[in-house]
């Protein structure tokens, strides 16, 4: 059996089509198309998001974003997956046997997949402890530089600078807008519940003052 009709067949098959759309996930966020610094957000209702929540907590995979810990359980999912298919579930005859191979191998490297990402996971947490500041609507009146793509009343990130230290914060304005990456715009308000600021372009708060 060739390796691609390894990835594109049962059991590994399942990991690998999650492996896909994870790498098309991560390949927008570093264009700047999608939010990359988000936890666990979205239409979802609240409770189903708390309880995502504890079972990530129980199995060691919390204080880390949420795309983080999905690409590492799939990844170490897919794997041994792919391994155990191509070494062990290839020589098996197939049928039942084979697919009911497939299931155990499939379980088992999930088991491993969630071991391992936990490991990993530990030493990231300290990278992702969230510092709020004292005062966030300190930064109100201040300019900041946009990073992402484009900048709407739903998503957009910009960094600005404090104390010598760059800070990369949640932003929103209105739309249309000229707000494109490396503009620069003046934090205009601060949204407490949504931790977001508004902004606009440096030069139409200009005109507004």
């Amino acid at each position: 059996m060739s390796t691609w009709q390894i990835l594109a067949s049962f059991p590994t098959a399942i990991p690998s089509v999650l492996l896909i759309i994870l790498l098309v996930y991560w390949t927008f966020s570093l264009v700047g198309v999608l939010d990359l610094g988000e936890n666990i957000e979205g239409d979802a209702d609240h409770a189903d998001l708390e309880t995502l929540a504890s079972w990530l907590v129980a199995l060691g995979l919390g204080g880390v974003p949420f795309s983080i810990v999905a690409t590492l359980l799939v990844f170490f999912t897919w794997l041994p997956t792919a391994l155990l298919h191509e070494y062990v579930l290839a020589w098996l005859p197939a049928g039942v046997l084979q697919w009911f191979g497939g299931v155990v191998v499939l379980l088992a490297a999930a088991g491993f997949g969630v071991w391992l990402s936990a490991r990993v996971v530990k030493p990231l947490r300290p990278l992702f402890v969230k510092h709020h500041a004292p005062e966030n609507r300190s930064l109100v009146g201040r300019t900041c530089r946009i990073v992402t793509l484009s900048v709407d009343e739903k998503f957009g990130r910009a960094e600005v600078e404090t104390s010598g230290a760059s800070l990369n914060i949640r932003v929103w304005a209105s739309a249309p807008n000229s707000l494109g990456k490396d503009a620069l715009a003046v934090i205009v308000a601060y949204d407490e519940a949504l931790q977001q600021y508004e902004v606009q372009a440096a030069y139409a708060a200009n005109l507004e003052q």
